[in-house]
């Protein structure tokens, strides 16, 4: 493989971008317009920038890495050389599946169609293509070029030569590939969003306050960050979205998507994303200061 499309620009597009570039890949980034390719370009940018900041990487990395990389809103035009596309649109199986019917028809007869889906069933996605055994789910973790893990997902009709294929991908990337079944949530988000939701539950029947809840999964378990400030990084609409496809996927009241979530993400407190959720997020502020929904 040396031709990869990523569709998406957002921040799990032009990490996966990134990446595929820094390792020599020759990446045709697709967006439905140019303003938002520019973003996703400039937060590439500023992103290498660090690393070269932090000598993890030279400035001639850099440089070739910008160069690998070039945009699109043509998807027919992006994909026509592909050998791989990632798809990294956004969280909505509609949408997906239509995405995925286009590159079936736009696509080389080789090419794997991969997507970095965080729930949404890879089998489902796969049955809008005539191609089900090249269709997987490749999901990347957040921020992608700093982590190590690709969760690999195969769905029904995944072929074994086109897992082969991705888990050397993978490995090519300095990522460690583990390969899952299709079933809701796979396993990273199956286990990590009922602890999320257990959390704003938490904070929901008053057991304790947004600071105290993150510290002591901090402290008490070792956890980087705390539940609920990772709920503001990942995007609580996408939270409540993975949370609704376990609680469908189930039919089991524990996946219940708790109703503070479900007001918060109505009210756009989006976390990160939309400057307030659980914390609140002004320019510059380098210090956690919880929203003034939640202050005690």
């Amino acid at each position: 493989m040396k031709n990869i499309t990523v569709i998406g620009s957002g921040t799990m597009g032009n990490g996966i971008a990134h990446t595929f570039a820094q390792f020599g890949y020759l990446v045709s980034l697709v967006d439905i317009n140019t303003e938002s390719l520019e973003k996703g370009l400039s937060v590439i940018s500023k992103n290498l920038d660090r690393q070269v900041l932090k000598a993890s990487i030279s400035e001639d990395v850099k440089v070739n890495t910008l160069k690998n990389i070039q945009t699109y809103t043509d998807l027919k035009l992006a994909v026509q050389h592909a050998d791989l596309v990632v798809e990294a649109a956004t969280e909505n199986e509609s949408l997906k599946m239509k995405i995925f019917a286009d590159l079936d028809k736009y696509c080389p007869a080789e090419c794997i169609l991969a997507s970095n889906t965080s729930s949404i069933s890879i089998t489902k996605i796969a049955s809008s293509t005539k191609r089900q055994g090249l269709v997987i789910g490749m999901h990347f973790m957040n921020p992608v070029p700093l982590m190590p893990l690709v969760e690999i997902i195969n769905g029904y009709t995944t072929s074994s030569q086109t897992t082969s294929a991705i888990i050397d991908l993978a490995k090519k990337l300095n990522k460690t590939p583990v390969v899952v079944n299709d079933y809701p949530g796979f396993v990273a988000n199956r286990i990590l969003m009922p602890m999320i939701n257990e959390a704003i539950y938490t904070l929901y029947e008053n057991v304790a306050g947004v600071i105290e809840i993150d510290t002591v999964m901090k402290l008490g378990m070792a956890h980087p960050m705390g539940p609920l400030q990772l709920a503001d990084f990942i995007g609580l609409d996408v939270c409540l979205s993975i949370i609704t496809i376990l609680y469908n996927g189930f039919g089991n009241q524990k996946y219940a998507p708790c109703p503070l979530l479900v007001n918060m993400v109505a009210a756009n407190q989006l976390g990160i994303k939309s400057g307030s959720g659980f914390y609140k997020y002004e320019h510059g502020n380098k210090d956690l200061v919880v929203s003034d929904k939640f202050a005690r």
